[in-house]
């Protein structure tokens, strides 16, 4: 591993997943804002590394592996805590998590095709993100923040996030699937 700015925040982030869960219990508004902090940071050290990484030209395969298993394991620390205590719907979390459970092995298996651009990231993986992050913020809340009902709020952009989610899940299998039957068609595989 090689100790540079962007896999030390990543690390930083996944050393912050037991902290969350530690927080996101502790009662009323000092576990919510607790909580919402440790995620809020989470995000972005995230887009720090991110940037980091390109600006200063410290990419690595290591950052480049840790980096998304980071993310995803935050997000779905977040929204399993957010289901357990009744602050998210489960079928979103399940649509969501399950989504990522799926395009992650398709890109695995790929990129052992050698056709990873196939499933790159797409502009609606970002929008998706940028919702589901938001939602997550929201839900984190919880209550009421400045008249607004973080709650309410946070379901509506969970709701949008996990539409979005299926949508570029099945742009994403659309992509690679000539591939597969390619594929199954040249080993005689079925």
């Amino acid at each position: 591993m090689t100790w540079n700015v962007p896999n030390i925040l990543t690390l930083i982030r996944l050393g912050a997943i037991p902290l969350l869960m530690g927080l996101f219990w502790l009662p009323g508004w000092i576990g919510y804002i607790s909580a919402t902090t440790v995620f809020v940071v989470a995000a972005v050290t995230d887009w720090v590394d991110g940037y980091w990484a390109r600006r200063y030209h410290q990419t690595s395969a290591f950052g480049a592996f840790l980096d998304p298993v980071a993310d995803k394991l935050m997000v779905a620390t977040a929204l399993v805590l957010l289901t357990a205590d009744e602050r998210a719907p489960a079928i979103l979390t399940v649509i969501i998590i399950g989504r990522e459970i799926t395009i992650s092995a398709l890109r695995e298996w790929m990129a052992e095709l050698g056709e990873r651009a196939a499933v790159a990231v797409s502009w609606m993986g970002k929008v998706k993100t940028g919702l589901q992050m938001g939602a997550i913020v929201l839900l984190l809340l919880h209550g009421p923040v400045y008249g607004l009902d973080a709650h309410f709020w946070g379901v509506v952009l969970l709701s949008i996030a996990a539409v979005l989610t299926l949508w570029s899940m099945v742009v994403y299998l659309r992509a690679a699937l000539p591939l597969v039957f390619r594929t199954e068609s040249t080993t005689g595989e079925s």
